[in-house]
């Protein structure tokens, strides 16, 4: 099953680059700071709170990312792990307010981290926000985001039981309609009904976890019927509480009742987690077959930004080693 898992080729859809910082550059950099083998890492750790999770990461990540060179050195090592792991394809977001906190330009950052993408990765770069940033400062910036070269798309994230403002679907409808991709966190912190309103309110049809849906089958339904993907981050899901333990997962049921369903890591910083080990999760503790793991890697594959041909060759390849 170790083989097969690394044989697949593989796509991460749900990615925070802040949040996905190699624990290893902070150990480097300062030693005396940041010891290795911090406690969060253990896979047995559980974070007790959204805002507990939160501050560990901003503590961790926010000395690091202070300029573009930066962001450039830590992307060039997540994504040598990807290639590493057989991953083609990635959706990574950064956090679109850091812009105001150091102080440069969203497209510089933009541009540091497609530098990073080495051969051989499909690399696709989002701007994500709080759900607040709507109606804050950043307004006149999120404003121009459907302008900026180089950006795929955008999604909102962030403590999910804050309100939404009404102005995001005005927003998400100008960046689609200027040919980017909408994502919306929900169904992580807060129920179903928050799945629902990402999906009619703001109209996408890529939802950040949205695993809470299986609690209201109408909503799974709606996604069914609107072809929604949920990117889904299990080991991410287990260790914030949204789930009680892996052999509780949602994802088989969501998967049978007709919704496309991705697996991604969310934020490796935090949970010391890889693509490989989100796979073998569920192979070893949720028994996923060999074509549920195929399928997932289909999933993901349909859904990604890349040439025809592309997806083509990814999902002959898939389909071969389903078969074997």
């Amino acid at each position: 099953m170790r083989d097969f898992i690394q044989a697949l080729p593989k796509t991460e859809t749900h990615l925070h680059l802040e949040g996905a910082l190699p624990y290893e550059l902070l150990t480097a950099w300062q030693p005396d700071k940041w010891p290795a083998n911090p406690p969060f890492c253990a896979r047995s750790y559980r974070y007790v709170t959204f805002p507990d999770f939160e501050r560990i990461l901003l503590e961790h990540a926010l000395p690091w990312f202070t300029n573009p060179q930066r962001y450039h050195d830590a992307a060039q090592a997540i994504f040598a792990k990807h290639v590493a792991q057989n991953v083609r394809y990635v959706e990574t977001s950064f956090h679109l307010p850091v812009t105001k906190f150091i102080n440069v330009p969203g497209p510089e950052i933009i541009a540091a981290i497609r530098a990073a993408a080495p051969p051989g990765l499909e690399v696709r770069i989002f701007a994500g926000m709080l759900r607040s940033d709507i109606t804050g400062d950043l307004r006149p910036t999120i404003n121009q985001l459907h302008n900026w070269e180089g950006l795929a798309g955008v999604d909102l994230h962030g403590f999910e039981q804050m309100p939404t403002a009404i102005e995001t679907a005005e927003v998400w409808a100008r960046v689609r309609a200027a040919g980017k991709v909408t994502k919306c966190h929900a169904g992580e912190f807060d129920g179903p009904a928050r799945v629902r309103e990402a999906i009619e309110l703001l109209g996408v049809t890529r939802v950040q976890h949205g695993v809470r849906a299986a609690e209201d089958p109408a909503v799974v339904q709606l996604a069914v019927k609107r072809g929604v993907t949920f990117d889904i981050c299990p080991i991410s899901n287990v260790g914030l509480r949204v789930v009680r333990a892996m052999r509780e997962h949602p994802i088989r049921r969501l998967m049978k009742a007709g919704v496309r369903c991705t697996v991604s890591t969310d934020d490796p910083l935090c949970f010391a987690n890889s693509l490989t080990e989100e796979y073998s999760a569920l192979a070893l503790e949720l028994n996923f077959t060999r074509g549920e793991l195929a399928q997932v890697a289909r999933n993901g594959w349909e859904v990604a930004d890349v040439p025809v041909a592309v997806r083509q060759t990814a999902l002959a390849e898939i389909a071969r080693l389903a078969a074997a």
